[in-house]
Parts: C-alpha cells; structure tokens; sequence
C-alpha cells in the first residue's frame, strides 16, 4: 500500500514537470476522479498540440492532430482480467471519438500470466496499456502504438524520484570550461602559439566541456531516492545510502540554511536528511506516509 502511495505520487511529480510530454502535453490533473465505479488516483487530460514559439504553433495548428489525450493511473495490492476489462470498458464509454486513452497499472502482487496476456492482446488502436508489479519487476504492455508509447515513457517497476539540478550542472560545465580556457591562455603566453583563444576553440572547448561536465554531474551531484514499504536508497553521485525504515524512530521536516526542505530521520544518536526539494515529491505526502512507516515499524 507504501508503495502504490509512493509510485503514485511520483507519476504526478512526472506529469507536473512535464516528463511525459513526450506523450502528450496534459494540462489538467485530476485526483481520485471517478471512472463509471472505479476511483483512479490519477487521471489527466492534454493534447498533442505544442504551445512554444510561434513556428512550433503554427506548425501544431495545421499538421497536428486535434485529438484529445486522456491518462489514467490506477494502483491496486492486485489487477485482475475481470477488472482490466471492466477498467477499458468504463473508459471507452466515458470517452468517445478518436480520444486517445493511455492506462497506466500498477500492483503490489507479481503479474498473473493471464492478466499480461490480456494486456499484451489488447486489439483497440486507441487504447493503450502498461502494466507494473513492485514485487517482481515485471511488466507488460498493449503491443499497439499508444502501448509501445507509454511504456516507453512510464517505467514503474519502482518509485525512484529524480531530479536535474541545474544550479549544479551549471557547477559541472564550469569547471572543465574555466580550465580549458585557462590552459589555452597559458599556451597563448608562455607557448608562444598566437590565435590559441578564438570563438572557434571555445565553441570546441564549450561542447568538450558540456560532454565532460554531465559526467561530472552524474557521478558528483545527480540525486535520486528510491523508496518502498521497507526502506529507502539514497544516491548522490556515487555515493550510495541504503536504511530501514525500522532503523528510524522519528522523522521531521527540515529546512537546510540554503532553504531547500528535507526530512530528516533520527536514530541512535543520528541523523539523515532526504531531500525533497532537489527530487519533487509532496512534502506532506512524504512525511505523513513515512512517519507510518516509521511508527509502524519501530
């Protein structure tokens, strides 16, 4: 249940920030939005039409296709064939036309052979499916185009929160790029070589440095926490947290002197923050499921 309510907050930190784009531009979010007699954590609505610059406008309005794109996550401990049928039915009856419908599943429980069959075979072009199990990793998806799609874009085999940092990708490009410039100013002067800084080797050294900066930034500051009914695994770089939530006997919301809010666990004698500013999650959300996690448990 920790974890359905995990995975599906970060479905919304992914809508909200605009992660699955690439399926859609959804411009509404509905919680817990009733479906005939199915409850769905999570429905949102959008579009294929692009909202940049005024090419990208003008190209949306005569080439694109004026469908309208629906997103539906539901969670339960299990899905069944019964309820995936009686799920798509709702769906098609709720929304008609050419509507493009994108079903997103998520169980605690391994997949049934049956169920990753049904969804596999699902033959209506406008539906698309995927679905995760937490337990096993598994998953399955509708083998059309929109299926092929979300599966693509959705990956929930488990609720693993990340976020760009820009402050400090920033931080990353810099350093290769001052240094790069700084030897070309030492090879102007003591080496003798005229024309060694010019736009063409800057813009040489710019691209050099955006390359070497990101790896930097993946093995220095890219933060992600992954999260489940037991524990946590926190990354910031190369470097690795793994705890139980067992270990923990409190949990409060801290404010860090740079102001970016963090909950931090208290054991024996110690403490761990996780960051919620850098990864996106609810705080509330976050605290008050963990906070069961930790009473839970201790």
């Amino acid at each position: 249940m920790y974890e359905l309510n995990f995975v599906t907050e970060l479905v919304e930190e992914r809508l909200a920030t605009g992660k699955l784009r690439w399926l859609a531009n959804f411009r509404e979010i509905h919680r817990d939005y009733k479906i005939g007699e199915i409850t769905v954590p999570i429905y949102a609505t959008g579009g294929l039409e692009e909202k940049g610059f005024l090419l990208s406008r003008v190209f949306s309005a005569f080439v694109t296709p004026k469908y309208k794109i629906h997103f539906l996550f539901y969670t339960a401990p299990e899905i069944n064939v019964k309820f995936l049928r009686k799920f798509v039915i709702a769906c098609k009856n709720r929304f008609k036309g050419d509507d493009w419908i994108f079903i997103g599943l998520v169980q605690s429980k391994p997949l049934e052979k049956a169920l990753k069959n049904a969804v596999e075979n699902i033959a209506d072009k406008r539906v698309g499916i995927a679905v995760y199990s937490l337990a096993s990793k598994v998953e399955a998806f509708s083998k059309n185009v929109l299926g092929k799609a979300l599966h693509k874009q959705l990956k929930l085999a488990e609720a693993k929160f990340e976020a760009f940092y820009l402050t400090d990708y920033l931080k990353s490009f810099a350093m290769p790029f001052v240094l790069g410039v700084l030897i070309l100013v030492m090879i102007t002067i003591f080496g003798g070589v005229i024309g060694a800084v010019q736009p063409v080797t800057l813009l040489v050294l710019a691209f050099l440095s955006l390359i070497i900066g990101h790896q930097i930034y993946k093995t220095q500051y890219h933060v992600t926490l992954t999260l489940d009914s037991k524990g946590f695994e926190l990354r910031e770089g190369k470097h690795v947290t793994k705890g139980k939530w067992s270990d923990y006997t409190d949990i409060t919301i801290y404010i860090t002197p740079g102001h970016e809010t963090c909950l931090r666990l208290y054991s024996k004698g110690k403490t761990l923050d996780l960051p919620l500013s850098k990864i996106g999650i609810s705080r509330k959300n976050a605290y008050n499921t963990i906070r069961q996690l930790i009473k839970r448990r201790s």
